[in-house]
Formats: structure tokens, C-alpha cells, sequence
């Protein structure tokens, strides 16, 4: 018996990778996400390898899984994987605080955020 095997949330050609739990704010990911979108991994990978922005180390990390799985998982062509969509939701805020002056609080928020990277397969042009 057992259970039924789920269907795929991606389509035949794409592959996904999320990093979750990374320690910035998903204003400051975003940033790094849309540096990448609808790129070919290549430029995207050597874009975030030289990027100046701490994050981006971890973006390269989700991309280089999304890319190992297009190639271990659906047997897909590395040389035409493209970043189809990249985007950022958040996670949880860490809620810390700070005593200040005339007995006040200072709120200090430390939040995180997730990154979501869908590589495709497209045919090259020739």
C-alpha cells in the first residue's frame, strides 16, 4: 500500500532550491535576487561570486543547489539552465531590546528572511 507519491511542484524543465533561516532582512536579499533574475547560471554565479554584499555568498549557495538538482534530480542540461525566478519571503524577528534613557526601551529587531531560486532549461539558439 503506502502513500500515493506527491506530484512535482516544479514543471519538467525547472529545478528549486530555499535556503531558509538566513540572518538579514529580506529588503537587503531582495536586493541580491533581483541582481540574478532571468540570467544563465553562469553570469549569475560569477555576479554573485564578485558581489560586495555579504548575502550574496548565501544566494550562491541556494543557486549552486538549485542547479544540483536540475542535474542530479531531473537530469536537466546544465549549460542551459537559466534563472527563471528568484524571490524572497520572511521568516522569523528575533524581538531583542536596549534600556535607553528615563527608564525607555529601545526595540532592537533582528530579522531573517528566506530565499526561493527556480532554475529552467531552455534551448539554446543557435
Amino acid at each position: 500500500m503506502g502513500k500515493e507519491k506527491s506530484p512535482r511542484r516544479v514543471a519538467d524543465n525547472e529545478a528549486m532550491a530555499v535556503s531558509r533561516m538566513l540572518r538579514t532582512s529580506p529588503q537587503k536579499l531582495n536586493l541580491v535576487a533581483a541582481m540574478i533574475r532571468g540570467k544563465s547560471v553562469e553570469r549569475a554565479l560569477t555576479d554573485l561570486t564578485f558581489s560586495k554584499k555579504r548575502v550574496a555568498e548565501d544566494v550562491k549557495k541556494t543557486l549552486q543547489s538549485a542547479i544540483a538538482n536540475a542535474e542530479n534530480n531531473h537530469n536537466l542540461d546544465v549549460d542551459e539552465l537559466i534563472v527563471a525566478e528568484a524571490w524572497v519571503g520572511k521568516n522569523l524577528v528575533m524581538k531583542r531590546g536596549r534600556p535607553r534613557a528615563r527608564g525607555r526601551f529601545g526595540k532592537i529587531l533582528k530579522p531573517f528572511s528566506q530565499v526561493t531560486i527556480k532554475v529552467r532549461q531552455i534551448e539554446e539558439q543557435a
